[in-house]
């Protein structure tokens, strides 16, 4: 397939793609919609995708705010640099390549024709092909930068890696720690504390399958962790990780990516937030923290269930215990009977932004969050409405951003 390159939009195609954000926010479910059906008639195309959200409609919706974000914001694009940088890392860790990109193309412009109809005139599908070719020319630059970094640094590489899991641990009744070793015995790229690494494997449902893990360990040059929670409703990741991966399996591996990070030289006060097995990229800054930062102020609050759930537990106060400005304050929302409030865990119920407000420093600190959907949703849109500013909220959530989460 040809790419034609596009440079620069011309104020024609602006107005026209401006024009069409009445229709996209009417049909733009149904646009993405057709367009995925569209493009997994080729197979290849199809197996490059993390299917669980497509089976829940998450990645239709979110690929619909997305592509009236873009039309809205085509005269702004600065505003859209946050989303294309997060796009960019998600693509090194599938390993899309600019071959894929025509694939794509070609299935959107035929979806707004087959859902507009006549309304689609030449025009129009012309204005949204310059407009494509215009963002996929900033992604495949972005993609190819982070790539030639990775590819550079020492134990870096590209594409798929073989690992073997040398090590199986239980950290709680639905959390289990994988230690992953290149089979080829060489050194692995040193991640940035909150990123992710991405795996593909044949479970018995299905083949093919690809998942994100955040790394649960501070950098080095022979393994990652991963921590991994058991979901009921997984769709065949986390119940293979659990039921059948074992100590010699091999798996395969591309490069740490994510745009979510502890900075090589924070400035400020650091908050780590996180629910459930969310915690994982926070032990990795943690780890970091200690290793590399050990006056930084920082206050890790953590909530899960009760202590048959807390995941590290002990490991992050046996942290917090040598750093002389860090606390640790953590939150069981059912605790158990034998859970009492002081001794193995601080807080007895859920995590609040008036919490948050009395017990954080709002004004001055870093916020990292990571946690499940609602536990997003309440408080990085919460932290924002209570005045700290987007550029010190930073957060890592696995699967398509909705629209809440988003704005």
């Amino acid at each position: 397939m040809s790419q034609p390159a596009v440079t620069a939009l011309d104020p024609d195609t602006i107005r026209i793609v401006k024009a069409t954000v009445p229709a996209l926010q009417t049909h733009g479910a149904a646009i993405t919609a057709k367009m995925y059906d569209r493009l997994f008639k080729d197979e290849h195309i199809r197996n490059l995708f993390n299917h669980a959200n497509q089976a829940n409609g998450q990645q239709i919706n979110a690929l619909a705010g997305a592509i009236l974000a873009y039309a809205e914001n085509i005269d702004n694009l600065g505003a859209l640099l946050p989303a294309v940088e997060r796009i960019a890392h998600k693509h090194v860790g599938f390993h899309i390549l600019p071959e894929h990109y025509p694939y794509v193309a070609t299935a959107l412009l035929g979806a707004i024709k087959d859902v507009l109809g006549q309304a689609a005139t030449d025009e129009i599908l012309q204005a949204w092909g310059q407009a494509y070719w215009f963002l996929a020319g900033i992604l495949q630059n972005r993609e190819s930068a982070l790539r030639e970094t990775i590819e550079q640094a020492p134990g870096g590489w590209t594409g798929w890696r073989d690992f073997v899991v040398s090590e199986k641990i239980r950290e709680s009744s639905t959390i289990t720690s994988f230690i992953l070793r290149p089979v080829d015995g060489g050194p692995v790229i040193r991640h940035k504390p909150g990123q992710y690494i991405t795996f593909r494997f044949n479970a018995p449902e299905q083949a093919g399958i690809k998942r994100n893990y955040s790394i649960s360990c501070a950098p080095n040059d022979q393994y990652y962790r991963i921590s991994v929670k058991r979901a009921q409703d997984s769709q065949g990741g986390s119940r293979f990780m659990h039921d059948h991966v074992r100590v010699g399996t091999t798996l395969e591996i591309t490069p740490p990516a994510g745009d979510f990070y502890l900075p090589d030289s924070p400035v400020r006060p650091i908050v780590l937030l996180s629910g459930g097995v969310g915690l994982t990229p926070m032990v990795s800054m943690l780890e970091t923290i200690y290793q590399q930062h050990p006056q930084l102020h920082v206050h890790y609050v953590h909530s899960t269930m009760n202590s048959q759930t807390h995941a590290m537990g002990q490991h992050v106060q046996t942290l917090a215990h040598k750093l002389a400005h860090t606390k640790v304050s953590t939150f069981y929302s059912e605790p158990q009977a034998t859970d009492l409030a002081g001794e193995n865990h601080d807080v007895s119920g859920m995590i609040s932004l008036d919490w948050l407000t009395r017990n954080t420093p709002v004004q001055d600190a870093d916020y990292y969050i990571c946690g499940p959907k609602e536990f997003m949703r309440v408080f990085v849109n919460g932290l924002a409405a209570k005045g700290v500013p987007a550029e010190r909220i930073h957060y890592e959530f696995f699967g398509p951003t909705d629209e809440l989460l988003a704005a």
